[in-house]
């Protein structure tokens, strides 16, 4: 297909995934009561707790447009979330018809794993996002009024959501190129120490929060599934090495030559072409 033919396929499966997410929206717009009261029900328990303590905590909306505004926005949210099965398709089919028959697998594999594993991370997000807001509301002194804007509510939720979504894909990334061959279950075994650093530094600047619990919910996790990750590469890179005729180079001693076949068409040398060649005679004439 030439550049123009993929650009006018992208503007298509584009103008498909738009549909798809204003058909959404829409709907997010009609049902947007219960889906805010969804949305704010981890602040809101916290905001009940304070106020039977006595403390000023409330939920508000500053401006004349804010909460024209804060429709929208949930209900764009809303459409994202709800055609997401559209728009996943879209780039499937966008991209499927460049790959070979065993990548088309692989890829779809990799679908099918990744969005269980988002909505997964999503659903410990909201687990742990009021455990860290109370600690955070925790902090206000007596006799001070803490008025939390809902626009800076929804974007501290957001956040929070798309980075417990995004890391517990982490582990499937890694599958994916251990099922391409770029990466090994041996260099997953040798850089243990630094992948659990790694990990642990990610939730640490992530987490909205920034404290050691909700860095540890975000970090515990995804250290579990980048076990089951090195697992399941370890059983491949053994797979492939049984399928495969190339021999195993870590048994051979490094000191020692690794076997080498013979090109097709080439005889073996004869003990004739072995010999060394002997000192070269001069002319008869000299």
């Amino acid at each position: 297909m030439p550049l123009m033919g993929h650009l006018r396929e992208l503007r298509s499966r584009l103008f498909k995934s738009f549909l798809a997410v204003a058909a959404g929206a829409v709907v997010g717009w009609v049902f947007y009561d219960p889906i805010f009261e969804f949305l704010k029900s981890p602040v809101q328990r916290i905001v009940d707790d304070a106020q039977r303590q006595g403390l000023d905590l409330r939920l508000v909306l500053t401006g004349v447009t804010q909460a024209f505004t804060l429709q929208v926005r949930v209900a764009a949210m809303a459409g994202v979330v709800l055609a997401a099965p559209v728009w996943i398709y879209q780039l499937w089919a966008f991209v499927t018809p460049g790959l070979h028959r065993h990548e088309r697998r692989y890829a779809f594999a990799f679908l099918a794993a990744a969005v269980p594993l988002f909505f997964a991370g999503v659903a410990v997000a909201f687990l742990v996002l009021p455990k860290g807001m109370a600690l955070l509301f925790g902090f206000t002194p007596e006799g001070v009024g803490n008025y939390l804007e809902v626009g800076t509510y929804l974007s501290f939720l957001i956040r929070t959501v798309l980075v417990f979504g995004l890391g517990f894909l982490l582990p499937v990334f890694i599958v994916a190129l251990n099922l391409v061959g770029v990466l090994s279950a041996d260099n997953l075994r040798n850089s243990w120490r630094w992948t659990v650093l790694g990990v642990f530094l990610f939730a640490a600047v992530a987490t909205p929060t920034g404290d050691p619990i909700t860095m540890s919910l975000l970090a515990l996790p995804i250290l579990v599934l980048m076990g089951v990750a090195f697992l399941i590469a370890y059983l491949n890179d053994r797979r492939r090495s049984r399928r495969s005729s190339e021999p195993d180079y870590d048994e051979l001693d490094d000191d020692a030559a690794s076997p080498i076949a013979r090109p097709e068409g080439i005889d073996a040398p004869s003990a004739v072409d072995e010999q060394p060649p002997g000192p070269t005679e001069p002319p008869a004439d000299q």
